[in-house]
């Protein structure tokens, strides 16, 4: 498998990402004009590309053994990007995601028609909210997402923390500069109506034992998901796992549900396209 760093441009920032391509297409003696479904990584509220216990890294090797190509990035601020995190807010993350997919939809052998945005936590609300204005997503994953911004980050950051906001510009959060326009950003947006505007498939994926975000958000957005017609709502709660999926089991198990997922996703498109 080939793993290359790249930048994308987003705005005045410069984005930087890990693409993953599969064995075969960076094979020169075994390269053919196959396209690949590609998977675009959203990492989580002041994350990374890499992962908590190198989760992306683990998640975008695995998948692209599976003949998948593979985008992880840092959002702006984050990572080794450049930017203040959270400084267009939640509009900017969206923003900084579909430039990501502008950028993907340019590499060789991707498939135009297989995008599936991996959304993790807060990386999941931002996926679905990108699919919901991008009509070029074709396929959701989403990993222990948040459901809730505005009251999942205050509560991530602690209530007290953020009331300094009446009182300063800003609040320093792990060392990230964190402003009222950030968090009120946050407010504007409620997922959990917005999952009827998606027309694809979506698989949800939740640890029993996230402390962060709630399980039961597993559970309210395969409702919410479920009013649709025409579209696959899939759900695996995986018993005891954290909000990073961390064990060696958990992670196993996740990484099982949803490469069998892709694939059989990939199977369904095709029989789909095939039928039309």
């Amino acid at each position: 498998m080939l793993e290359q760093i790249v930048t994308i441009q987003t705005g005045d920032a410069e984005l930087t990402a890990t693409l993953h391509y599969p064995a075969v297409a960076s094979d020169e003696k075994k390269r053919t004009e196959a396209r690949y479904p590609t998977v675009i990584i959203c990492h989580g509220f002041i994350g990374n590309r890499i992962g908590v216990d190198r989760l992306f890294v683990k998640t975008a090797r695995y998948l692209a053994a599976s003949n998948h190509i593979v985008l992880r990035f840092d959002y702006a601020g984050c990572g080794e990007s450049a930017g203040d995190y959270g400084q267009g807010g939640m509009d900017d993350l969206i923003l900084q995601t579909r430039h990501v997919i502008d950028y993907a939809l340019g590499i060789e052998r991707v498939d135009p028609n297989r995008i599936i945005l991996l959304g993790h936590s807060l990386g999941g609300a931002v996926a679905l909210l990108t699919a919901v204005k991008d009509s070029r997503v074709r396929s959701l994953v989403l990993w222990a997402a948040v459901a809730n911004p505005f009251t999942d980050i205050v509560r991530i950051v602690g209530e007290k923390a953020y009331d300094l906001l009446s009182q300063s510009a800003y609040i320093d959060y792990l060392g990230y500069r964190l402003t009222s326009k950030f968090f009120e950003s946050l407010s504007k947006y409620h997922p959990l109506l917005q999952t009827r505007n998606f027309a694809g498939n979506v698989l949800l994926v939740h640890g029993s034992g996230d402390d962060v975000i709630p399980v039961d958000y597993c559970f309210l957005y395969q409702r919410a998901f479920l009013f649709r017609s025409g579209a696959r709502c899939d759900k695996e709660v995986i018993l005891g796992a954290n909000h990073t999926f961390s064990s060696i089991s958990h992670f196993n198990q996740l990484l099982r549900v949803t490469s069998s997922w892709l694939a059989a996703d990939q199977r369904n498109i095709e029989w789909t396209d095939w039928v039309i």
